[in-house]
């Protein structure tokens, strides 16, 4: 695999703090803010709310690793990112479809605004990485 064009010092500076706010969420998952998350869980999840918190925690942990230390996978890096931010989505829906305080978030205007972050989180993943410009480099010569 070449490795990608070099991303611009701002790309760069972009994607080391997306990063750092990963990790950040990630601790946050598994320490002091587990229940905040717990109430994020979709009750249709099939799955332990438990467990989803625990998961996705160590999930963001290390695409936040990933993130600040990408090198010269930072294309895929970044596409595994957006890609994350789209499946936790439905827990943000959740969230507001089902009126759960949580964050902060304690009425339907603050749930409902904190659920157009969500595309923003996704573009600042690809732009920060590139991944977008460069994803022809995923596909080879």
């Amino acid at each position: 695999m070449t490795s990608p064009p070099r991303a611009s010092p701002v790309r760069t500076i972009a994607r080391v703090v997306l990063g750092a706010f990963l990790l950040f969420a990630g601790t946050a998952h598994l320490t002091f803010a587990r229940s905040d998350f717990a109430a994020q869980v979709p009750a249709w999840l099939p799955l332990g709310t438990d467990l989803v918190v625990v998961v996705s925690g160590v999930v963001e942990l290390v695409l936040g690793a990933a993130l600040v230390l990408a090198g010269r996978r930072r294309v895929a890096v970044g596409w595994v990112v957006a890609a994350f931010f789209v499946a936790v989505f439905p827990g943000n829906i959740a969230q507001y479809v089902d009126g759960v305080s949580a964050f902060g978030l304690d009425t339907d205007r603050a749930r409902l605004a904190r659920l157009f972050f969500q595309p923003v989180l996704v573009v600042w993943a690809l732009w920060s990485t590139a991944a977008w410009r460069d994803r022809r480099m995923l596909l080879g010569p």
